[in-house]
């Protein structure tokens, strides 16, 4: 029997519609959530995201304002604009674009975003809480991913969830996520042996390497869970993901489609979190 496909788009948009009401609770509080991008230089891909976020931001009624800047900004001239927005009451929440130009550390950057503000869930002390299962504002897209596990019905305590790929941005706190979900976590990665071994065991998989069509019905157990995170671009212009959907689909309980998938929950969980930040900072 094939699986069922988990269309992200349909969680996300039903996501939108109680963050939009949310939204709308907290502007006759007087709070206007407010979400502020920086995109520096002119890459096509990132474009594309922040034009996503806006739209987003539109959907749900935030106020999003757009900082442009050109890749020859310095990191010190980052660093003053990053600032002025952590001292600005309207702007609950900042979000810098990367990757960044090469002479300007994304480390920086990152750690100069007051953690108050840190929509992303990339600052260290966000980070940490993550870490430490406290309340805080979670990656957007490890945190989409549990979101469509438990949107299929999948009760993850006690399952194995297999992560393929270590990244910091979606790999580890994914798995770490998973284990708060009371999983058993394997981790697996480009020095992997034998990664049939371990994927052929896991009630959850999720795959995260950036490699077009590397995991095959082979890798899969029968009924798992399949979160297909890649998104690679083949020779033919086509957007596929790490999975090789059409074979895998066969053999799975549940997949993710790539595009449709993951991708629309990263945007609505950057949306959440502002959410969350206006109402915390409006608390204060």
């Amino acid at each position: 029997m094939a699986a069922i496909i988990v269309q992200g788009k349909e969680v996300a948009q039903s996501i939108r519609a109680e963050l939009a009401n949310e939204v709308a609770e907290l502007k006759k509080q007087g709070i206007v959530p407010g979400l502020t991008v920086v995109l520096v230089g002119d890459d096509p891909a990132s474009q594309s995201y922040v034009r996503g976020k806006s739209k987003g931001c539109e959907e749900v009624g935030i106020a999003s304002e757009l900082i442009l800047k050109d890749a020859s900004i310095t990191e010190e001239e980052l660093l003053t604009i990053i600032q002025q927005l952590n001292e600005n009451p309207n702007v609950n929440g900042i979000l810098v674009q990367l990757p960044l130009p090469k002479h300007i550390s994304e480390t920086a950057v990152i750690e100069a975003i007051h953690p108050d503000k840190d929509v992303d869930g990339f600052h260290p002390i966000s980070v940490g809480n993550m870490v430490l299962g406290n309340e805080t504002f979670l990656p957007c897209t490890p945190h989409g991913i549990i979101e469509l596990i438990k949107r299929t019905g999948t009760d993850m305590s006690g399952k194995h969830a297999v992560v393929i790929g270590r990244s910091n941005i979606v790999g580890k706190p994914v798995s770490l996520l998973l284990q708060q979900e009371n999983a058993t976590v394997t981790m697996c990665h480009s020095l992997t042996q034998n990664l049939e071994e371990f994927t052929k065991k896991a009630d959850i998989l999720v795959v995260a390497t950036g490699r077009a069509h590397m995991i095959g019905k082979e890798h899969v157990k029968p009924g798992a869970v399949v979160i297909d995170v890649g998104v690679n671009r083949i020779e033919t212009g086509k957007l596929v993901g790490d999975v090789k959907f059409d074979e895998v689909k066969e053999v799975a309980s549940y997949i993710t489609p790539v595009p449709g998938g993951v991708g629309p929950m990263t945007i609505t969980m950057l949306l959440k979190n502002t959410v969350a930040a206006a109402r915390k900072q409006a608390n204060r």
